[in-house]
């Protein structure tokens, strides 16, 4: 019987769940968390904040010939390319993690659940092997669920497409 996967992502958690050979809800397998993802997000533009102090407008500035306006501060940029990053990194692991595992032959098909940004990020570190195991992608945030609410929409999902498709 084929193994199949299915893995429940998003920017810092990834969990690995089985679709049973007896039994109708997904079974954990395993869990993977990217601690920097944790990280207050002060704490990933402390430096930002640091070099940046004050605004990043010349707006209060006197003397100037133009008066720039803006509604986004270079710190919160600093702040979202550093998280960005990190979420780069992270799917990285992820893809490393499964390669891994498809090299052990832990799991002949893999179904990919994931947030829509991290989705992308994961599916250009996969490698090719990975890759051609996926079945079915979904780009939902479905991470913090109960396996048995993943399992339910899954399968509603599955109908939803089987009734369209026809």
């Amino acid at each position: 019987m084929k193994k199949i996967w299915v893995l429940i992502a998003d920017e810092a958690i990834t969990r690995i769940l089985q679709w049973p050979e007896v039994g109708d809800e997904l079974e954990s397998v395993e869990e993977l968390t990217d601690a920097d993802a944790h990280a207050n997000a002060g704490d990933l533009r402390r430096d930002a904040y640091g070099r940046r102090a004050g605004s990043a407008t010349q707006a209060g500035r006197q003397n100037t010939p133009h008066r720039l306006r803006s509604t986004a501060s270079v710190t919160s940029s600093a702040g979202e390319a550093e998280q960005h990053l990190e979420a780069e990194g992270f799917a990285k692991r992820v893809a490393e993690h499964l390669a891994t595992a498809h090299n052990q032959k832990r799991f002949d098909e893999l179904q990919i659940v994931a947030a829509p940004r991290f989705l992308g990020l994961l599916r250009k570190a996969l490698t090719p092997q990975v890759a051609a195991t996926v079945t079915d992608s979904l780009n939902k945030d479905l991470v913090h669920l109960e396996n048995s609410d993943i399992t339910a929409r899954l399968r509603a999902a599955k109908r939803d497409d089987s009734t369209t498709a026809g």
